[in-house]
């Protein structure tokens, strides 16, 4: 199948699950079925798929393609910070990274956010990923019983992302002011992520800025949180594990280069 195939194939399965999308005519253009894909899977929640063998090896194979259309990054495309060679900052998609994990700002409820192409990193994740990640991270919900408590985190497979992992941690919201337990809670999530890492015996992990988006953290204090956790948890341990800072906007490249070149 090519591309085309499978995109159009995934749609009308995904459509055919519910009367709902009846009345929905499939959009004629590469870019609206992309964009239509994408939404069906963002809203679609986590119950078994009807075709599911079939479907994931349709869907894997399309999404892989997709995913390496911006190419992957690995360690060896960066360099590392001149005070620690375990430390690095990239500027980028974190979708696009080969490390062992990669760092997911979640919610709560730790099933991906269900707002159709919304822009937040949970739900580029979770679609670039594939529908298992919903199901999986349900899974581990459903057996917990309780909505997951912030500054902690769970881990689960990448599925099609080029990393092998996803550890999904609830950063603090910062509601009015900024808390010295927001702080803790953030420095919680930061730590955490980190121990479930070297339980699994990973070697990298990518951190996002984790809770500065519509969580509202300031970002200077996010940074500073940030670096002096895990170089403190990198001390402590003796691990050699790689860090990386993940920054998308412009902003926080200079944050994070500024608090790196002062310590």
């Amino acid at each position: 199948m090519t591309q085309s195939e499978r995109r159009l194939w995934l749609i009308k399965e995904l459509m055919a699950e519910s009367d709902y999308y009846s009345n929905y005519e499939i959009p004629e253009s590469a870019r609206e079925q992309k964009d239509f894909l994408r939404a069906l899977m963002n809203v679609r929640g986590p119950k078994p798929l009807r075709n599911a063998d079939e479907f994931y090896k349709i869907q894997d194979a399309y999404l892989q393609e997709e995913n390496a259309l911006d190419g992957y990054v690995t360690l060896d495309d960066m360099e590392p910070c001149k005070i620690d060679d375990r430390i690095y900052i990239w500027q980028g998609d974190i979708t696009r990274l080969a490390t062992d994990a990669i760092v997911n700002a979640a919610n709560s409820q730790m099933l991906g956010c269900f707002q159709p192409l919304h822009s937040c990193i949970d739900n580029i994740i979770h679609s670039k990923s594939g529908i298992q990640l919903r199901l999986k991270c349900n899974e581990i919900m459903e057996a917990q019983g309780h909505e997951e408590p912030t500054g902690s985190a769970k881990i689960t497979p990448a599925y099609n992302l080029p990393c092998k992992n996803v550890i999904h941690t609830v950063g603090p919201i910062v509601s009015m002011r900024l808390t010295r337990q927001n702080e803790d809670d953030l420095a919680s999530s930061y730590r955490l992520c980190l121990d479930i890492a070297a339980a699994n015996g990973l070697k990298s992990i990518a951190f996002c800025c984790i809770s500065t988006g519509v969580f509202m953290f300031p970002n200077q204090r996010a940074a500073e949180i940030a670096v002096d956790t895990v170089r403190n948890w990198l001390d402590e341990t003796g691990s050699d594990m790689k860090i990386v800072f993940n920054v998308y906007k412009d902003i926080d490249f200079n944050i994070y280069s500024n608090i790196i070149k002062k310590v």
